[in-house]
């Protein structure tokens, strides 16, 4: 029996059509993703407004979830409609206001050769109450350390999936950063310049210009990252999409990090890391307080996912449908910026 002591509220998963109890195990242990991480999956936020809970972007991480599922040669047994529908019906049935939402597809029970020829594509859904991933170092400020080994490389992936392999590099730096007594981890790609955390985008601003590096960066492009991005142009912030130096990082104004599990997290103190035969030089990004900007675009992140704020109500799908005003059928798209 599997108690959830850190999944709050969690009550049930979602599991191929059914609903099983969060506490019973129901994957076998000779599952093939469980041997060769592959599975795929996505993180999403539902938040609390004044109509009931609302699923923050929810067509488009379920587009990205079945991308990502194209990239590792899955054929998934639902389509994008009943996945949403499972999603809201999760949601409903453990009664959250508030919930971080992971969809997984992931090759099943069948066989353990390297090529899954008999195990099945299955998924499932869990939602639970989670605050922000860093937790209160979200208001203070998160420190890093720039770890030596490079970021997975865009030419050898498509960068835009989540694949669940993939993450691996993040666990294992993700602790390295911590033994270092850091908050989170940066990741350089293999061009030498600024790629992204564990599990998180990065914005660094200066001289009142936004700016995050591209999918050439090898980074996962963020959806949380695209919307920013679009509420910086919306708040009259120039924005720059380019790749981030390294002195573009040390000598910003201010930086941060961007993700549905982290939401908005200011970067106070970067520690380099990157070479592992000098001693780490640790810089002060800015004031080493959280900057107007980064404070600006939080709030109104913030104010945005909670339904505050009318010209963003297109991001949400409401639990409630009576609620609701967005449908969840139409893909939408956040404007790009340069």
């Amino acid at each position: 029996m599997y108690q959830p002591v850190h999944f709050r509220k969690a009550k049930k998963i979602w599991f191929m059509g059914r609903y099983v109890d969060w506490p019973r195990a129901f994957v076998h242990s000779m599952s093939h993703a469980l041997h060769y991480g592959n599975s795929v999956f996505e993180g999403i936020r539902a938040y609390p407004t004044a109509a009931g809970p609302a699923v923050f972007r929810l067509p488009e991480h379920i587009d990205r979830l079945l991308l990502s599922a194209r990239t590792i040669k899955m054929t998934p047994p639902y389509d994008r409609e009943q996945i949403i529908e499972a999603v809201l019906k999760t949601l409903r049935l453990n009664k959250l206001r508030s919930a971080y939402i992971r969809p997984l597809f992931f090759y099943s029970y069948g066989n353990l050769g390297l090529v899954p020829k008999f195990s099945p594509v299955e998924l499932l859904i869990g939602a639970w109450e989670w605050g922000a991933y860093l937790g209160d170092k979200t208001e203070k400020g998160v420190t890093t350390y720039i770890v030596p080994w490079r970021r997975i490389h865009y030419s050898q992936l498509d960068m835009r999936a989540k694949l669940g392999g993939m993450y691996v590099l993040s666990t294992i730096n993700g602790l390295v950063a911590r033994e270092h007594g850091c908050d989170e981890a940066i990741f350089l790609n293999l061009e030498g310049r600024v790629a992204e955390g564990p599990g998180e985008n990065i914005f660094i601003v200066k001289k009142g210009v936004l700016q995050t590096n591209a999918l050439t960066e090898s980074i996962l492009e963020g959806i949380n990252r695209t919307s920013l991005l679009e509420i910086a142009a919306d708040r009259g912030i120039p924005t720059r999409v380019a790749p981030i130096r390294l002195k573009d990082l040390f000598n910003a104004d201010e930086a941060f990090f961007s993700g549905t599990a982290v939401e908005v997290a200011p970067i106070v103190q970067v520690t380099d890391g990157s070479n592992p035969k000098k001693p780490g030089k640790t810089r002060t990004i800015g004031s080493g307080r959280r900057g107007e900007i980064t404070q600006l675009l939080a709030e109104t992140f913030r104010d945005a996912v909670c339904g505050k704020l009318p010209e963003y109500e297109k991001w949400l799908t409401y639990v409630d449908k009576k609620a609701g005003r967005r449908s969840a059928s139409p893909r939408r798209k956040g404007r790009s910026s340069t």
